[in-house]
């Protein structure tokens, strides 16, 4: 029997013809708070999905190149064209560009490497999955982000994951959309439960744990899944809600966050450091960790904290000064 990996499942929510906004997600992990610092020019972003509307005119100045690894087009490897709609919508999470219409993703300027792995109908076999990881190595990709899943742990699998780890290649991945709601039993999809990845569960625009969203150990963090608005193919756009959505905010983000850490430490961070990086830019929600990990991507939390920290020193300052003052006339 074939083993298979398919799209995380999702909803679609509604379609529209147009628009021009940036999304609700997007704002909520406070993007364009740092877009004055950095919109992730540069980096490579490897999209492991079911292709990409590469005409899309949101899309298409961000996409550098791609490869087929499906049965779709005979298996041609230079059409990595998206039957599905789910690959372009991540896509448009990413890095959809700032062009005064349709919408803008986490990281604007980043590059898209479109690596299709799933077919039109959103499933593909593992050893496509495997394929696209080892293409996106091979092609020095900075950034994989997999909106995919299965339900078998199959080890040359996870042998391609580490080793693109190992190539200080951050690796993102969906958490899963078999949750119910309860942190007290384990959903388990794989290649999101390895510990080398970066899984990413899902919450609303409350901050609310989706109940959809899968319960492990191995959740590193939460981001932005339901009423996501994005690209479609045919210069559309759709709202989809999953976890599938909540994935591409995570690496997007990692797009900004490795040029401000490289430029703040002045060398090129390991994959490592650079999430410890994003673990700073979280911010407790008070679920248990099995659903929300270390708690919701926010991009300028380290700043806020930094604020909080200047305004208790100053006061301290102010307070000791005071002091000094007071208990000046004893002496």
């Amino acid at each position: 029997m074939e083993r298979k990996v398919h799209i995380i499942p999702y909803q679609v929510i509604k379609q529209e013809q147009q628009a021009n906004e940036i999304p609700r997600g997007v704002e909520l992990i406070q993007a364009p708070a740092v877009w004055n610092q950095t919109r992730g020019r540069g980096v490579k972003v490897a999209v492991l999905d079911t292709g990409c509307d590469s005409d899309h005119p949101d899309l298409k100045e961000r996409i550098i190149g791609g490869r087929n690894f499906t049965d779709d087009d005979e298996g041609d490897p230079e059409i990595f064209k998206d039957y599905n709609g789910h690959g372009t919508h991540v896509a448009g999470t990413i890095a959809a560009a700032e062009n005064e219409h349709g919408v803008v993703g986490v990281a604007p300027e980043a590059d898209l490497l479109i690596i299709k792995v799933l077919n039109k109908q959103g499933s593909g076999q593992y050893d496509w999955i495997i394929q696209g990881i080892y293409y996106a190595i091979e092609q020095k990709a900075d950034i994989i982000s997999m909106s995919l899943g299965g339900p078998e742990d199959v080890p040359e699998l996870h042998e391609a994951v580490q080793k693109a780890v190992a190539s200080q290649i951050l690796v993102i991945c969906a958490a899963g959309n078999e949750g119910d709601g309860d942190d007290r039993t384990d959903e388990l999809g794989y290649p999101g439960c390895y510990n080398e990845v970066i899984s990413v569960g899902a919450v609303n625009f409350d901050r609310h744990a989706s109940e959809f969203s899968n319960s492990n150990n191995e959740v590193d963090l939460v981001a932005p899944g339901e009423d996501i608005l994005s690209t479609v193919p045919g210069g559309k756009y759709a709202t989809f809600s999953g976890t599938s959505m909540a994935t591409p905010h995570v690496a997007g983000a990692l797009a900004l966050i490795k040029q401000l850490a490289n430029a703040r430490f002045e060398r090129n961070l390991t994959e490592p450091e650079l999430y410890a990086q994003l673990i700073k830019r979280t911010i407790p929600l008070g679920n248990s960790p099995k659903l929300e990990g270390n708690g919701l991507l926010y991009l300028t939390a380290v700043d806020e904290l930094s604020r909080i920290f200047d305004t208790q020193r100053v006061a301290g300052i102010l307070s000791a000064a005071s002091n000094k003052r007071y208990f000046s006339g004893y002496f």
